[in-house]
């Protein structure tokens, strides 16, 4: 009986202690990353500094960071700035690539063309930021670029520009808008449909306007007039959406982005993420899972380092700007004229101001908020310096009067001509429905 009771109660602890017979064809988790994800959420509990964040944080974002591309210069020589604080002007390139990453719900896609193409300029003095968009569809000049399996192809006189990262990858594509702008790009990413999804799930969904109902069967975008929050496979959508605003078009599409873009912004900076260490480590973590990232740019500590430097730029002195383009055929070309205002502005590190509108698939938010009545008060508050304003009204004539797209406004921007489009992340605008 004894030996009975005792079995049975072997058998008892057996059952009670089920599931740690299983325990072995359990996920194994590494006990230090396991460890240090238990200290960040103590850390971010207690509210100490973001350094000291930063230092548990980088250890898990560095576990989920992807395999990384060589950028070259002219030369072919390898990319490498330094790492750590970050100072003065920077240049960052983000292509969207147009592939399905490895995901079958993107249907079949062979092709691996950046639809999307990005360039960052954050000046020297970080007051001012310009992101430049490249038309998929413009004409352009390809460099020399490396073949990842070794060699390299052969320059090209013009193709479209979407075309540079299935010819060389990421490190063409950074060549090709070296190329076109003058500018140096030392650090560089390509995202692809899931990474959009995880970074819009990063920040908690982006608020964007619609001034009316938007359906694209091409995309799966289903959205309705007003306010939208998106995130997910619908933020995805939205970006992708061309059929479903503007004309149609692919600059269409751009001015839509820039509304999406603009409002991300402003999510940022309301949310205060880029002051919150925990939420800009949540961001970063997204940022090396989800995107491609160049050698330069793989690190954690760059990433905080560009997010620090970005945080206090007033959002009025964020330009979203397409890049300046005329039709040409079944594409667009530069506008060579206008273009090299941009770029002659961004080269000698000059913030840029808009005077045309924010282009065919985006209108103005006609219930946006009232920020201008907090603006309108600094004025007020000082009318002891009343002389000095006046002193300045002429200035602010003065390039009205003279050559308005060479002459630096009274703020000591560069105002574009009036067909390059685009707008500031302060501007409230709406998603323009596909007309006809």
């Amino acid at each position: 009986m004894s030996e009975m009771h005792t079995r049975a109660q072997a058998r008892a602890q057996e059952k009670a202690a089920g599931p740690a017979v299983r325990h072995g064809r359990l996920k194994q988790h590494h006990p230090l990353k396991a460890l240090l994800k238990i200290v960040v959420a103590v850390i971010a509990v207690v509210g100490v500094t973001g350094v000291s964040l930063a230092a548990y944080a980088a250890v898990d974002v560095v576990s989920s960071v992807k395999k990384s591309v060589k950028l070259v210069d002219a030369k072919g020589n390898e990319v490498t700035p330094s790492v750590g604080a970050m100072n003065g002007a920077f240049n960052v390139l983000l292509a969207g690539s147009d592939s399905g990453g490895g995901n079958t719900a993107y249907g079949d896609r062979d092709e691996n063309l950046n639809d999307v193409t990005m360039l960052l300029h954050v000046s020297a003095d970080h007051k001012n930021a310009t992101v430049v968009s490249f038309p998929r569809d413009m004409y352009v000049s390809i460099p020399s670029c490396p073949d990842p399996k070794g060699g390299s192809f052969d320059a090209m006189s013009r193709q479209k520009i979407n075309n540079s990262l299935s010819y060389g990858g990421l490190a063409c594509t950074v060549l090709t808008v070296e190329k076109l702008t003058g500018l140096d790009i030392p650090y560089a990413g390509v995202i692809q449909f899931d990474g959009v999804i995880e970074m819009s799930n990063a920040v908690g969904g982006v608020p964007v306007c619609v001034a009316g109902d938007i359906e694209d069967p091409y995309t799966g975008l289903n959205v309705k007039a007003g306010q939208n929050t998106l995130q997910g496979s619908q933020a995805l959508a939205f970006l992708r959406t061309r059929h479903g605003v503007g004309d149609g078009s692919d600059l269409g599409r751009i001015s839509n982005q820039q509304v999406f873009l603009s409002s991300l912004v402003r999510t940022i900076k309301s949310a205060d993420v880029l002051s919150n260490p925990v939420k800009l480590y949540g961001i970063a973590k997204a940022a090396t899972s989800n995107i491609t990232l160049s050698d330069s740019l793989n690190n954690p500590t760059t990433i905080v380092s560009m997010a620090m430097a970005l945080k206090n730029i007033d959002i009025s002195k964020v330009v979203f700007v397409q890049y300046p383009n005329h039709y040409d055929g079944d594409g667009v070309s530069p506008t060579k004229d206008a273009a090299d205002q941009l770029m002659g502005a961004l080269q000698n590190d000059q913030p840029v101001s808009l005077t045309g509108d924010t282009g065919v698939g985006s209108e103005a938010d006609p219930n946006a908020p009232a920020p201008q009545a907090p603006a309108a008060q600094p004025p007020a508050t000082q009318a002891p310096a009343t002389q000095a304003p006046a002193t300045q009204a002429p200035a602010t004539q003065a390039p009205a009067t003279g050559d308005g797209a060479s002459t630096p406004a009274a703020d000591g921007s560069v105002q574009l001509p009036s067909d390059v489009h685009g707008q500031t992340a302060a501007q409230y605008t709406c998603s323009k429905p596909f007309q006809d």
